[in-house]
């Protein structure tokens, strides 16, 4: 049953959960963005969009208390108790927190590279990004120390499942432009991976990523260490193939199509090919190598993580210019983008390769959903996909590549607290989670842009003003 009230009676039946993080435990800094702090909140006649995949319910109320979802059901047959605080919502939309798979609290373009611990946190919450998975750093340790401060209510932010630095093995640094680098740590033998997972892991880390240059051998050695403690393995890969990988037992595999080697025509083995998207654009979706590796994945249980918003940005043009986005960034960042966007729509001119690549990226995850795939989603933050606003550009993108508003916010919800290994504490608007929810204005499912319109989020059951997040950022998006 959907709706758990009973009719004339408002539910507010006690939950053995984690404790929820109270108002009264946060600063008075994260305080000043704080709209709704009652212990009881009742969201009236509002659409639920609950993150299962179901269809969305008109006309509900969502009660919560101590910090939970106490109860969903029809506003007409609910009366509400003395000291609830009401919140009339007609005419919006409540779904879960967002769930960014593959986020990153750095900020780069071409020629900068910053840990964004002031921007990012608060871009997150105010888009309505309640959980986030960091995968890359320049500076995991403040990572650690970011994840810790917002626990403790001294800063604002989303809950942060982190990652520390990339493992690789040929090389020790990602090359983002010609000045700028992301460190990384170099592996080159079985004891060295394992003896870096286990750090990591000692330091607080919960996932583990790999990253394009690593060896089978020790690929293999760090998820062996990685499950041996309890944390779990993505991966960026290149050198390794998909199926290699799920043979090896990752957990989750990053960015799709782009990079899985499965299907190039000269793979030679633990290296990466400079050509990596050969033979990409004559896949067949629904032939035997894309079959037999969405076979493989679902059967060992590895979910793909979506990350169309950066994809995206190797196509001219794309995406349409957000005044948010502009709004957001420091001047000279600004001036950059600007005219590096310029400079690619230049460089790239007539060509329809990126365009036609970018659509058989989204067509393979459309194929891997159909195939029982698990899919979830992030934004890789960058250049003009902005932390927090790239999650929701995430939904846009997903919604064009086939699937409906109702797949998508589950796929951004539910599906990333499956692959975290959370759901039975978030990801969906369900009596005893965690009071994570996300009020739009209008109606996403109808209009998928208006995800973008986000008034109010709740996380740990503390409403948030969402304008107030993001104005705190203005001009700031490259220096902090």
């Amino acid at each position: 049953m959907r709706a758990i009230f009973a009719l004339g009676t408002v539910l507010l039946n006690p939950v053995r959960l984690v404790a929820a993080q109270a108002p009264s435990a946060l600063s008075p800094d994260v305080r000043a963005y704080v709209s709704v702090a009652a212990p009881m909140v009742a969201l009236t006649h509002v659409r639920v969009v609950d993150g299962t995949g179901a269809p969305p319910l008109e006309d509900q109320t969502v009660l919560i208390a101590n910090g939970r979802i106490q109860g969903v059901g029809a506003a007409a047959g609910i009366r509400l108790a003395a000291g609830v605080q009401i919140l009339d919502l007609t005419g919006h939309t409540v779904i879960p927190g967002l769930i960014g798979l593959h986020d990153h609290t750095l900020y780069l373009t071409q020629n900068r590279v910053i840990q964004a611990s002031y921007t990012a946190p608060r871009l997150y919450l105010g888009s309505g990004v309640t959980t986030i998975r960091t995968l890359g750093s320049i500076a995991p340790y403040n990572e650690v120390n970011m994840k810790r401060s917002i626990e403790r209510g001294e800063a604002p932010g989303p809950r942060m499942h982190i990652a520390g630095p990339h493992i690789t093995g040929g090389e020790a640094q990602v090359f983002v432009g010609p000045k700028v680098a992301v460190d990384m740590q170099q592996v080159e033998t079985r004891e060295a991976a394992r003896r870096v997972v286990a750090d990591w892991a000692e330091e607080g880390a919960d996932w583990i990523k790999a990253y394009t240059s690593i060896s089978r051998a020790n690929l293999g050695a760090a998820i062996e260490e990685a499950h041996k403690r309890g944390i779990k393995v993505t991966g960026h890969l290149c050198s390794v193939t998909a199926r290699e990988a799920v043979a090896l037992g990752i957990d989750n595999l990053e960015h799709g199509l782009l990079a899985n080697t499965d299907f190039h025509p000269n793979k030679v083995p633990d290296v990466c090919p400079s050509d990596r998207t050969a033979g990409m654009l004559d896949l067949d979706m629904a032939g035997p190598a894309v079959q037999t590796t969405f076979r493989e994945m679902v059967a060992k249980h590895v979910a793909m993580t979506s990350t169309l918003a950066t994809q995206e940005l190797r196509i001219p043009n794309r995406p349409p210019l957000d005044q948010r986005i502009l709004d957001a960034m420091a001047p000279e960042t600004r001036e950059e983008f600007l005219a590096q966007r310029v400079e690619h729509a230049t460089n790239v001119g007539s060509d329809s390769t990126p365009a036609r690549l970018f659509r058989k990226v989204e067509e393979y995850q459309l194929a891997f959903v159909k195939a029982g795939g698990l899919l979830a989603a992030g934004v890789d933050a960058g250049s003009g996909n902005l932390h927090g606003f790239g999650d929701q550009r995430q939904f846009e993108l997903l919604v064009e590549t086939g699937f409906t508003p109702v797949q998508a916010v589950q796929i951004m919800t539910a599906n990333g607290a499956k692959v975290l290994g959370v759901f039975d504490q978030l990801g969906s608007v369900t009596p005893g989670k965690l009071a994570d929810l996300v009020v739009i204005r209008g109606n996403p499912v109808a209009n998928p842009a208006d995800i973008r319109k986000v008034i109010t989020v709740f996380k740990d059951g503390v409403g948030y003003d969402a304008a107030k997040l993001i104005e705190s950022v203005r001009g700031q998006v490259g220096l902090h």
